[in-house]
């Protein structure tokens, strides 16, 4: 089998290729890279899977590609990427492509930095980050999810129309994370909520199995309020 996929569940896009190339039904070897234990930092790592040090990576042969938004683009020229989720049109990809480049300054950035913050802070230094700084985090997140519902989900039902794509996927997986220290973006917010139920119905199997991990942490956290 020619196409690896290095990877870790708890990282958002990796989440986002793995749902993806199931749903495209792309046979790929899953190799697993355990981020909470360094593995990705390690020299080896760098050497013989990615000089970046991060998830998702693949590869395809000899052939090494980085970058999530760069495999998709590449699986699909490939052919390895079914046309539904990655059109081939040139204004439906466009349309996909604009999230894709909207949201890493965006969704990604906000949902992302308030979950380290909340997440990676305790491990790293066993010590809560400060409240004023959640606080911040958090606004800002919510400030970004205003501007995502606005720009992207009106009329809806999804991102770039009636159907789902790719930019369905990566948003949805960024959303999600926060859930793991306890926070659902989706709490007062019934458009977010209802596209966010619309997308794990479309991409499952798959999805529900991506973030069987995220889904037990979440459970736990929602337990632990009440």
């Amino acid at each position: 089998m020619s196409l690896k996929l290095y990877y870790d569940l708890l990282s958002q896009p990796s989440r986002s290729l793995y749902i993806l190339l199931k749903l495209s039904k792309t046979p790929f070897e899953q190799c697993v890279v355990p981020l909470r234990q360094g593995v990705h930092m390690m020299e080896d790592y760098k050497t013989n899977v990615s000089k970046f040090g991060k998830v998702p990576v693949l590869h395809d042969g000899n052939y090494k590609l980085a970058e999530s938004v760069a495999i998709v683009r590449y699986l699909s020229n490939t052919n390895r990427l079914s046309e539904k989720y990655y059109p081939k049109d040139a204004k439906a990809q466009a349309a996909v492509d604009e999230y894709l480049e909207w949201q890493h300054h965006n969704v990604r950035a906000h949902c992302a930095l308030y979950f380290r913050l909340r997440f990676l802070t305790p491990l790293t230094t066993g010590q809560e980050p400060p409240a004023e700084k959640v606080k911040k985090y958090e606004e800002n997140m919510n400030n970004c999810l205003d501007q995502f519902e606005e720009y992207f989900l009106t009329p809806g039902p999804f991102i770039c129309g009636p159907k789902p794509t790719v930019a369905d996927v990566f948003a949805a997986t960024e959303i999600e994370q926060p859930r793991l220290v306890g926070y659902d973006p989706t709490t007062d917010r019934p458009v977010l909520s209802a596209w966010l139920k619309r997308v794990r119905e479309e991409f499952n199997p798959a999805y529900a199995e991506a973030h069987t991990f995220l889904e037990k942490v979440a459970a736990k956290k929602a337990a632990a309020k009440l």
